[in-house]
Parts: structure tokens; sequence; C-alpha cells
């Protein structure tokens, strides 16, 4: 009986670590800037001027032009920084930046609008997984694989500069 117990453990424990986790660790050169450029799809992951990581991105339904209130569906253009992540996302991991800044605050309450908020770059849950190139309500989006990496290599406090 003995026997058959340490064998349970053991083929438990094998199976445990074949498993793997949406949390991974990077040893890196430091991201000191993410880019987003909206009209070629594309996010780098930048240590100064060196490319560390390219990625392909969909963006919000209403991909052209600057977000300017809540709903409009469109991605944000601008500096923003990291400022929180939530590893138990609907959209497998997810980092948040800090729209709306000041800018925005200040365009949305001069046109009498809601600037909107809770912009993140995030993974792309089953759910969505027929929503289209652009299919956020104003997020970046990337593979739920290449989130992982993005979650671990990008800290609190990046910048990010999303242009047109």
């Amino acid at each position: 009986m003995r026997w058959l117990s340490m064998a349970f453990v053991a083929l438990v424990l094998t199976g445990l670590a074949g498993c793997s986790s949406k949390f991974k660790t990077y040893n890196g050169p430091e991201v000191t800037r993410v880019l987003v450029y909206k009209e070629s799809r594309k996010m780098y992951l930048m240590h100064g001027e060196q490319v560390l990581k390219t990625y392909d991105v969909g963006l919000g339904f209403a991909p052209v032009g600057d977000k300017a209130k809540r709903g409009d569906g469109k991605t944000p253009e601008g500096d923003y920084r990291i400022d929180r992540r939530n590893p138990n996302s609907e959209f497998h991991l997810s980092i948040g930046i800090d729209y709306p800044n000041a800018r925005d605050l200040a365009d949305a309450e001069s046109a009498g609008e809601d600037p909107g908020g809770d912009i993140f770059i995030h993974g792309r849950p089953w759910k969505y997984r027929d929503g289209g190139q652009d299919w956020t309500a104003g997020c970046i989006a990337v593979t739920n694989d290449e989130m992982e990496d993005i979650y671990a290599m990008v800290r609190d406090g990046t910048l990010v500069s999303i242009y047109r």
C-alpha cells in the first residue's frame, strides 16, 4: 500500500511539473519604453534604442483617431505610464496605462464629455477569438502567450507612447 501511495505522489508531481504557469520570469535588459504604432498595428518593447520584442496588436473597434470620450472605441494617443497590473484579468493578463492623463481630462472637460478609462495592454481570451483585428473597447491586444512575456518584461512606471 505504501508503494502505491508513493507512486501516486510521484505521478502527481510529474504531472504538475509539466503544467505551465502564465507567470514567467524575465532577466534580460530592462524595458525602458513601449512604443505602439496604431496605423501599422505594431508594438515594440524597447531598451533605449534597441528593440527587444515586436508584436502585432489589435486596437479599439474604431481605431482611427485619438480617444476623446467613453465608449468611442478608440485607442488613446500620447504618452502614458504603466500604472497597474491585473493577474486575474478577464483578458488572461493585463497591464494598465494611466489614461486619462491631465491633457485627456482637460480635452474631455472642454468638450463636455467623460474621457472614459480602463485602458490596458492585454491578451485575448477564447470568448473574443472571433472579434477580428480591432475588437477591444480601446485597449491594445496581443495573444495570450505574448501577454505572458509582456507581463514579465514590462514594469510599473514604464513609459508607453502611442502614435497614430
